[in-house]
């Protein structure tokens, strides 16, 4: 068995680790990019806080925006975020899918009455901060280190969870946030705890 070989026999590459990444944010431009060509108005699937008949935008929120620039800010943050995260762990899906959940569901029960709240922002905040303490939790020295330079490089991400902005979801940063750390919480301690086992 060649070298090559092993390495699709074994863990994934670095490259396959990224296409889940490519994928979400590929999906969210082509929604926004059918939304603007079709009269479908894919924003109203949007959170709308304590309305028990658009529970759904839970799960839509992220991946609608209000307009390419809103789409622009948030893709490269993403991709960014969302590499480091796939390249340091194996918890991609399960991040995202907690992060998505878990902070969708405190905007829809903390969020601004008749508000609609759409964005892959809570998604992002729900990245930086899983990255930020995963790592140390996990006493892990590479995603730690990964943790150090996120809290470097996005620490003004840290406004965003204030009311400061009218019209931006704080709610959904907020949350996104603390979904982020609790999900980083208890995945580090099952790795932490996991490691002498497989010694």
């Amino acid at each position: 068995m060649t070298i090559s070989q092993q390495t699709r026999a074994g863990s994934p590459t670095w490259r396959h680790r990224l296409v889940p990444v490519l994928v979400l944010v590929a999906l969210m431009w082509v929604l926004e990019l059918v939304d603007l060509l079709l009269p479908l108005n894919f924003d109203q699937f949007g959170i709308r806080p304590r309305d028990t008949d658009h529970l759904v935008g839970i799960v839509l929120s992220p991946f609608l925006h209000l307009g390419f620039g809103h789409l622009v800010a948030n893709t490269t943050s993403l991709l960014v975020l969302g590499g480091l995260l796939a390249l340091t762990t194996r918890h991609l899906w399960v991040v995202t899918g907690l992060v998505v959940l878990l902070g969708g569901v405190g905007v829809w029960l903390f969020g601004g009455s008749g508000s609609v709240h759409i964005g892959a922002s809570g998604v992002v905040y729900g990245y930086a901060a899983f990255l930020a303490v995963y790592g140390f939790v996990a006493r892990r020295l590479g995603p730690a280190l990964v943790g150090l330079l996120v809290v470097v490089a996005y620490g003004s991400l840290l406004w965003g969870v204030l009311p400061v902005r009218e019209g931006v979801s704080w709610q959904a940063h907020l949350f996104g946030a603390v979904a982020g750390v609790l999900v980083a919480v208890w995945l580090g301690r099952q790795d932490r705890e996991a490691r002498p086992a497989r010694r």
